[in-house]
């Protein structure tokens, strides 16, 4: 596809990385010459210093053949008249705009085609808060994904000493849960991936992504570590749009303390909250946490925009007592250097947001993306189409299937019903299938199992 990517900040530049591996023609469009300067360096990409809302910078961008553009510059408006330019001038196909502001995002009528042609609307704020509110609402988890409108969830956890499965085999799952469907996907052992079979022993420190229907999310956890208690008390470090966000969400369940350093902010979150308690002061103020009993705290999530301020507030928490520390990263490097150590998850913008972008690149019927392990893996969920003399799933047991290295079919969601993999289940027209891959750079491959014969390149 040929792709115009206006913005070379920190989710342009993630998206660019992700898109430009995929043999995908890239333009990317920003007016800092050193952010582009550095994007070129890196890959084999095209870009051009301009303001991306103006007609003649696009037309030099290649506008007039494009697939699509993807808005992600840090101006709401210019995304908008981007897109808005994009639609009239051009007949850009697809048009995808970050869009932050709440007071933007709260009025439909301005999305609804009659005034800013916008396809996909992408909100990082919110992708985020989506993100936490998971994990929060399963103790114990690294990451929660959901698929087919939250029908099958895709979950990874650390196998710790304890777990009932732990040092044996997966095909014991079975006889421990006999009437609970489940299917390990993938397993990752040191940071390298073991291809899950029914004699595959778990072993204490692996890294397990599961996938079972929400209702039954606890139950496996249970078999792979000890159950946590429900989390009760919260804190998060910084008032911005996503702590703001979180506390809204979340105070009526939970009791919510927010830490801000800025005063005016405070109490304007004060007043547009009502439970949650907001604390004037330094979330890396060790006097401020022993105050505040941070040593009672279930989690303590540090949500501000500066990286190093996260990171060193997590983990000053985590010693002081924090049951579980968490923190927003956006540089790719820091989030592998934390994961391992004190803080118990590294959250990554990035990560989070990419998925959205993802599914409306991939080729075959792909209804969602969500990148996991930083970007390494995918899960993606796919609708299969045509029959069995057009399409090469549509018809066929699973074991009969021919499927990338490393690749796993986890569920398929027919019409209602959510049917767990098992090797002789047999796919159907219009099924949603929940793939695993382990290696993002064999997604092509998989694309084409799901392309009908008449599209197949």
């Amino acid at each position: 596809m040929k792709i115009i990517i206006l913005g070379a900040g920190q989710v342009g530049s993630s998206v660019a990385t992700n898109l430009v591996s995929e043999a995908n023609d890239i333009t990317v469009v920003d007016l800092d010459p050193i952010r582009l300067r550095e994007l070129q360096d890196r890959f084999d990409l095209r870009t051009l210093e301009g303001h991306g809302a103006h007609p003649d910078v696009l037309t030099r961008a290649g506008a007039e053949d494009a697939d699509m553009i993807i808005a992600v510059t840090n101006s709401d408006e210019t995304n908008m008249v981007a897109c808005q330019v994009a639609y009239t001038l051009f007949h850009t196909p697809t048009k995808i705009a970050r869009v932050r502001a709440p007071s933007f995002l709260e009025q439909d009528k301005l999305f609804d085609g009659s005034a800013f042609p916008i396809d996909v609307r992408i909100s990082p704020e919110q992708l985020v808060t989506d993100y936490v509110m998971r994990l929060i609402k399963h103790p114990g988890a690294l990451q929660v994904t959901d698929f087919a409108e939250g029908r099958v969830r895709l979950v990874a956890v650390r196998a710790y000493y304890g777990g009932p499965l732990v040092g044996h085999e997966l095909k014991n799952l079975r006889d421990h849960m006999p009437h609970i469907d489940a299917r390990v996907a993938a397993i990752y052992r040191q940071d390298r991936a073991i291809h899950p079979t029914g004699h595959t022993v778990i072993e204490a420190d692996d890294e397990v992504f599961f996938i079972a229907a929400p209702k039954h999310i606890r139950s496996v956890m249970s078999e792979l570590r000890r159950l946590e208690k429900p989390y009760k008390r919260l804190i998060f470090a910084g008032g911005g749009n996503i702590g703001t966000r979180l506390a809204r969400a979340l105070e009526s369940e939970y009791r919510i303390k927010i830490i801000e350093r800025d005063l005016s902010r405070c109490r304007h979150i004060a007043e547009n909250l009502e439970r949650t308690i907001v604390l004037h002061g330094d979330a890396a103020d060790e006097e401020l946490l022993l105050e505040e009993n941070v040593a009672d705290t279930d989690v303590f999530c540090a949500v501000t925009n500066d990286d190093e301020a996260n990171i060193l507030s997590a983990m000053l928490a985590k010693r002081l007592g924090a049951r579980k520390a968490m923190a927003l990263i956006n540089r790719p490097a820091y989030v592998d250097l934390v994961q391992s150590g004190p803080i118990d998850v590294a959250i990554s913008p990035q990560q989070a947001t990419i998925g959205s972008l993802l599914r409306h690149v991939r080729r075959g019927d792909v209804v969602m993306v969500h990148s996991l392990r930083r970007g390494v893996a995918e899960g993606i969920e796919a609708i299969a189409h045509g029959d069995a003399n057009s399409s090469k799933v549509v018809g066929r047991a699973i074991e009969d299937i021919r499927l990338p290295k490393g690749t796993n079919i986890g569920a398929i969601v027919r019409g209602n019903q959510v049917l767990i993999a098992h090797h002789d289940l047999v796919i159907e027209s219009e099924d949603h299938v929940i793939l695993f891959i382990e290696d993002r750079l064999r997604v092509p491959e998989v694309e084409k199992l799901f392309q009908v014969a008449v599209t197949f390149f």
